[in-house]
């Protein structure tokens, strides 16, 4: 691409509020269109048209919870990167409301990339990543021709924003780094701020940069976190909390090898069980471990609500996959996962849809796994959870082409798909035993959280009418069912 093409693409890319208000108001009719597709979620949050990804600025401030997200409102394939927003007192009923951040300024002309939200004396601060491409000539923009600037923004309300603040430049970070250095997010101890930075070194090596800082608004330099051994190319996504005592690092490596039946999706989202000394800028770094291993989960990001929950919501989608969302003909792409609340064991983070979640459910049926298929039970959008008193084999049709499998010889748990995976295939976790499972169907989407959620399994998957027959194939597992019809999150 030379320079020409370069300066139309950036003008493309950027936008204003009016720009946006403007090409709003000229995709009504796209807009009722896609309302009418059937594919379109019940209990998930999805753009109106377009794109979205990686959830960004969560926050729950004097009551409201704040959910912004990376938002693509024209375009189903993510191009021109705003931040949007929904809001909610009860994570059950939502308002849409409009985009908060545009790319419209010198420091993030080719896109409002992720960042996070840090609430203090009644002052919401947001901290996002500016994405900016030379054009001068032409470059890689991997190790050379981009900027990746440090962003801050107040609100007062999470509804309007103050003027944006220049932070850090490229100039800022360490010289070893290559120029892909994004996704804050804060940590308060003693007093201190700590801002964690994903990374990747002018060698390739996956990492996360500290930043410490005092008010907010001056950062130093600190430490950098990485493995031993080369564990990646690149981190995404940090995000550095407390949780039941132990401290975790999650991010998003990107260039791991598959190892067995581990990361066998393009990109993974995990976390590290970590001790940081900051004094001494020492820590130790446990076995990483996967948060989610469905086909579609990534750039999960976290926050405390103001009950002292943990909830992590993640994008129900990855980049770079060789299968594909046929929503896209229909136009949007993509949606969020459940809220989860966290919590901890002996350094596993178990995941858990938020209770509120329990106000969707409708009709109730109890059975066994043996009584099960005489319920004759059906539909796309439901809660199946299965207490299981002896783990054996199973193979469970959740809809037309979509298996849950567990091999009790290979302890092999497999999630399958047909042709209602559009490309996805399998899945799969290697489990000695299952204690529990529990299971949310959505229209096209799954979410299946295994023993009390210490594994997870998040996919998209699109059935066609009347494919909605959910059953046991083959089962010698011993369990007790409860099975719910589920209604809808109201969005306005």
């Amino acid at each position: 691409m030379d320079v020409k093409q370069l300066k139309l693409l950036n003008k493309e890319l950027s936008m204003n509020q009016e720009e946006y208000q403007k090409k709003y108001q000229e995709y009504a009719s796209q807009r009722e269109k896609v309302k009418q597709d059937p594919w379109r979620l019940h209990y998930h949050l999805m753009p109106e048209t377009g794109w979205v990804n990686d959830p960004n600025g969560l926050c729950q401030f004097k009551g409201t919870y704040h959910i912004y997200y990376q938002y693509s409102p024209f375009d189903v394939e993510g191009q021109t990167k705003l931040w949007g927003h929904m809001t909610s007192s009860d994570l059950i009923h939502f308002k849409q409301g409009e985009p908060v951040l545009f790319p419209d300024s010198r420091v993030d002309e080719r896109g409002v990339y992720s960042g996070s939200a840090f609430i203090k004396d009644d002052t919401i601060h947001y901290f996002y990543t500016g994405n900016v491409k030379l054009i001068d000539k032409e470059y890689d923009y991997i190790y050379a021709g981009r900027e990746q600037n440090l962003v801050h923004v107040e609100s007062q309300d999470g509804y309007h924003f103050s003027d944006k603040e220049w932070l850090l430049n490229q100039s800022d970070y360490p010289q070893e780094m290559s120029c892909h250095i994004r996704d804050p997010k804060i940590y308060e101890k003693d007093n201190r701020y700590y801002m964690v930075l994903g990374a990747r070194s002018m060698d390739d090596q996956g990492c996360v940069l500290i930043y410490e800082g005092t008010d907010l608004k001056d950062w130093q330099y600190k430490m950098c976190i990485t493995t031993n051994e080369p564990f990646g190319y690149m981190w995404e996504c940090p995000d550095l909390f407390d949780l039941d005592h132990q401290q975790f690092l999650l991010t998003c490596p990107q260039g791991l090898p598959h190892v067995g039946y581990r990361y066998e999706n393009v990109y993974q989202s995990g976390y590290f069980p970590i001790e940081i000394d900051f004094k001494n800028q020492t820590y130790t770094l446990k076995d990483f471990k996967e948060l989610d291993y469905g086909f579609d989960f990534y750039a999960p990001q976290t926050f405390e609500d103001e009950q002292g929950r943990r909830i992590l919501i993640g994008w129900m989608g990855l980049p770079d996959i060789d299968y594909t969302n046929p929503t896209c003909e229909r136009g949007w792409q993509h949606a969020l996962t459940m809220p989860r609340v966290l919590t901890q064991q002996n350094g596993i983070i178990h995941q858990s849809p938020v209770e509120e979640m329990k106000a969707l459910r409708q009709s109730h049926t109890q059975t066994t796994v043996s009584n099960f298929n005489d319920c004759h039970l059906n539909g796309y959008v439901f809660e199946m959870r299965l207490a299981i008193q002896k783990s054996d084999d199973f193979i469970l049709q959740l809809r037309k082409g979509a298996y849950l499998k567990y091999d009790q010889s290979s302890k092999l748990l497999t999630l399958a798909f047909e042709e209602c995976g559009y490309g996805r295939d399998e899945r799969h976790i290697e489990l000695e035993t299952i204690n529990n499972i529990w299971i949310y169907s959505d229209t096209s989407a799954l979410e299946i959280y295994i023993n009390d959620g210490s594994y997870v399994l998040t996919s998209r998957v699109y059935s066609l009418e009347n494919e909605d027959n959910i059953q046991f194939i083959k089962s010698h597992m011993e369990a007790t069912i409860d099975f719910y019809k589920l209604s809808s999150i109201i969005v306005k």
